[in-house]
């Protein structure tokens, strides 16, 4: 059973948001598809010891397993609350997030707390990501010639100083492995909480999403960190530059910059729809 108190418990649960139930915005699917990356099954009747609502599963699993697994889950689960808040325009409770973040470090028996602060652009443009093999992504084979090149078309309007394209390349390419992982598996994409729905209450046809639909059902359903959500969400909206009154309206020029960062995106997102990132 892990070491957390009763004190210690109560700044998770605040944020979390597990007073009512629930854990953060997980639905069932995604909080067990959370769960089996650390190779866990939360929704087994192990984990049912004083009810069946997820806040009720995350308690058991508190007294149940190690201090190094529930570290592990409670640190990722305090990155997720930090890019949700960013996503949401909600404020960070930042006191209580860096006293459940000492907290983490102590599970995890680091010797000191880890930094596990808000990532900025910067320190997320000095991560080091690699393109993985088109052919490994989850997307069909037809489609693998047009993104190989398109990424090269981007590198190539990197070095010629056209930003404003490689930004619309980058976007195009990533919404168009969103589509394919999706197409791939679109019962795990339609039954996200986050997929888009009609009038009707019935979910969209794929080919109806749009990109930031795209991204945020990839996060919930798992084949985006929260990282990578956060900063593709930021590639979408430069790509809306596409039109130039949106662009005018905004009064702001993409320059180097802007497109390194929207290439780093895109590279880290590739990796992530890969299975490349742990």
């Amino acid at each position: 059973m892990s070491s957390l108190n009763d004190v210690e418990k109560r700044y998770f649960e605040r944020l979390l948001g597990m007073q009512s139930g629930y854990v953060l915005d997980y639905s069932d699917p995604t909080f067990g598809e959370f769960f089996k990356r650390h190779r866990v099954d939360i929704h087994s009747p192990k984990y049912q010891t004083y009810g069946t609502s997820k806040a009720k599963k995350m308690r058991a699993f508190w007294e149940q397993e190690p201090d190094t697994l529930v570290g592990a889950v409670l640190g990722e689960m305090l990155q997720a609350y930090e890019a949700d808040c960013t996503l949401n325009g909600r404020n960070i409770e930042a006191p209580i997030l860096e006293k459940a973040q000492n907290i983490v470090a102590r599970l995890s028996g680091a010797s000191r707390p880890s930094k596990m602060v808000s990532q900025t652009v910067d320190d997320f443009l000095h991560n080091e990501f690699v393109i993985p093999n088109i052919r490994k992504l989850p997307i069909e084979a037809m489609a693998v010639p047009v993104i190989e090149s398109r990424l090269n078309e981007a590198r190539t309007a990197m070095g010629a100083g056209a930003y404003l394209s490689t930004i619309f390349l980058c976007g195009s390419v990533l919404e168009a492995v969103l589509l394919g992982a999706a197409q791939n598996e679109p019962a795990r994409f339609n039954r996200a909480a986050a997929s888009p729905k009609s009038a009707d209450g019935n979910v969209k046809r794929l080919y109806d999403w749009n990109l930031a639909q795209f991204i945020d059902v990839a996060c919930e359903v798992g084949l985006l960190k929260p990282d990578v959500k956060k900063f593709s969400h930021g590639l979408r909206d430069f790509r809306n530059y596409i039109h130039p009154y949106q662009q005018m309206l905004s009064g702001f020029t993409p320059d180097e910059h802007t497109a390194k960062v929207c290439f780093q995106v895109l590279k880290a997102a590739l990796a992530s729809v890969a299975g490349e990132r742990l």
